[in-house]
């Protein structure tokens, strides 16, 4: 019986788990993004955060480690030079996982996982920071990241764009995303640029109608929600009912 063994062991044995998630680990640190499975995407997502984390440490003995790991010396190198500086100020969550349809075949459940910073549709490029490797002084650095974090939290506070007719939470975590949190955003937003966000955020929202949402979300701007609401009421999950 398997209880409380949490580990996938996706179907293969430990030696070919390892090598499997090893390439894998390679693919996404040269690629930034790779499709696979959704169970192989979450068991990858275990195997390469741990090492990224690692690689924010740059001396011998922690390349030394991630390198049995990877097996890969421009793997080793991308990490420690390049994606390491640019996660130097996320304090973990450095891939995302979105998932794809299902494979035709086999029906197979798909996904891409990313490297988070390096998607510019879904969230800003994050700060480059120099790393130091002093091992002392780290007090200061842990006021600097404190203070970062605080800006990053009260920087993502927005409006609720559920309200507006036609947005549901998915919908509205993919626009915030993009960098459209407030009403007023959305209210300047085309209703193209609406459409081409989503559509790069997979066929699942490909059949939302956003030709309506920038005169909703204006009304919320201005405070007008008696307005809005008599607006919601005349359409049709988002979509203006032709008469």
């Amino acid at each position: 019986m398997r209880h409380g063994k949490k580990v996938n062991h996706l179907g293969r044995t430990d030696s070919h788990r390892k090598a499997m998630l090893a390439n894998m680990a390679t693919s996404l640190i040269k690629h930034k993004r790779i499709t696979t499975t959704l169970a192989k995407a979450k068991a990858l997502r275990t195997y390469v955060e741990p090492l990224i984390t690692k690689s924010k440490n740059d001396t011998t003995h922690s390349r030394r480690t991630v390198f049995a790991y990877l097996k890969d010396k421009d793997a080793v190198s991308i990490l420690f030079r390049e994606i390491s500086e640019k996660v130097a100020s996320r304090p973990g969550g450095y891939t995302r996982i979105i998932k794809l349809e299902n494979r035709l075949g086999d029906n197979a459940e798909m996904a891409f996982i990313e490297l988070v910073d390096y998607n510019e549709i879904y969230g800003k490029t994050a700060q480059t920071e120099k790393k130091s490797t002093r091992r002392r002084g780290s007090a200061k650095k842990k006021a600097t990241a404190t203070t970062e974090s605080k800006e990053a939290k009260a920087t993502k506070a927005g409006d609720d764009l559920t309200i507006v007719e036609g947005i549901g939470p998915k919908i509205a975590e993919v626009l915030a995303a993009a960098g459209i949190a407030t009403y007023a955003e959305l209210a300047k937003t085309d209703a193209e640029k609406v459409k081409e966000i989503l559509t790069e955020a997979g066929s699942n929202f490909n059949t939302a109608d956003p030709t309506t949402w920038a005169e909703q979300a204006q009304l919320a701007a201005d405070g007008k929600f008696e307005e809005l609401e008599k607006l919601k009421a005349e359409l049709d999950g988002g979509k203006k009912v032709d008469e």
